[in-house]
């Protein structure tokens, strides 16, 4: 298992007096952003429904030298992603950078989903991703990032996992949308869409098929949460401002891979 570190990678003050909204980051990939642009000078709002978790983010951020505060919010409630802008700049003056990393999925089909299930699904992972966007624009100077956090189910996908899968790829026309209209005003848009990631629940859900998991990634190995704040990172830099628009898979090639037994045999050889 590969171990997560916010540190490796950094750039030092690479995004020095920015200030960043992550949505969803009391734990795994968005609390793994949170402290990466800390950690590269930037003011971060811890923000998701647990205040224990985010208040534990925060603290960490603010152990090691960051900027930090948690916000409180639910991303399916409107209210509350217009007060969390509003606590943002209160505190902070402005927003330079939204990530929209909050989500969640259920494990059905599209004739098993229930409308609570689709309502449950679309208003966390996509609705929240056009009001946080909405009311974050109004205050973001020129030269600010949106970035959205999708899934390689967007591209590729599975039985089982709608309407998640749906709205994953809704995120990516979203994203270029976004990039349209926002583009005049200085403000790029992008998409990050990680493939396996080694969170909290990966190892327990593969089980015995971790090991061959790992064999049909061409890089040999999940990602980690580190991987995708790395990229998340970049896309926010000052060498990003001709990026706009984009969906970047972040999926060590998996996504490449045609047939997983072929691969793995070919691996056997020249490894």
């Amino acid at each position: 298992m590969a171990e997560t570190d916010s540190t490796v990678g950094a750039v030092a003050q690479r995004h020095e007096e920015r200030v960043v909204i992550v949505t969803g980051s009391t734990r795994g990939i968005g609390a793994e952003v949170a402290r990466r642009f800390a950690a590269e000078g930037a003011s971060v709002v811890v923000t998701g429904r647990t205040r224990e978790r985010g208040e534990t983010v925060a603290t960490s951020i603010r152990d090691d030298g960051g900027e930090a505060t948690f916000v409180q919010a639910d991303m399916r409630d409107p209210a509350e992603i217009e007060a969390l802008v509003e606590h943002t700049v209160e505190a902070y003056g402005r927003v330079d950078v939204l990530v929209n990393n909050a989500g969640v999925q259920t494990e059905t089909t599209g004739s098993e989903a229930t409308m609570d299930d689709w309502k449950f699904v679309v208003e966390t992972d996509f609705r929240s991703f056009w009001l946080c966007s909405k009311h974050a624009v109004e205050h973001m100077p020129e030269g600010g990032t949106i970035l959205n956090m999708s899934s390689n189910h967007a591209y590729l996908t599975m039985p089982g996992l709608f309407p998640y899968n749906a709205v994953k790829a809704g995120i990516n026309g979203m994203t270029r949308a976004l990039a349209l209209e926002l583009g005049p005003l200085g403000i790029t848009v992008n998409t990050i869409n990680p493939g396996w990631i080694e969170i909290e629940r990966t190892q327990e859900e593969l089980g015995d098929d971790y090991e061959y998991t790992e064999d049909i990634h061409p890089v040999g190995r999940l990602g980690t949460p580190s991987d995708v704040a790395g990229v998340a990172a970049f896309l926010a830099s000052d060498d990003a401002t001709f990026l706009t628009g984009e969906s970047i898979l972040v999926d060590g090639g998996r996504t490449a891979v045609m047939q997983d037994e072929l691969y793995r045999e070919y691996r056997q050889t020249v490894e």
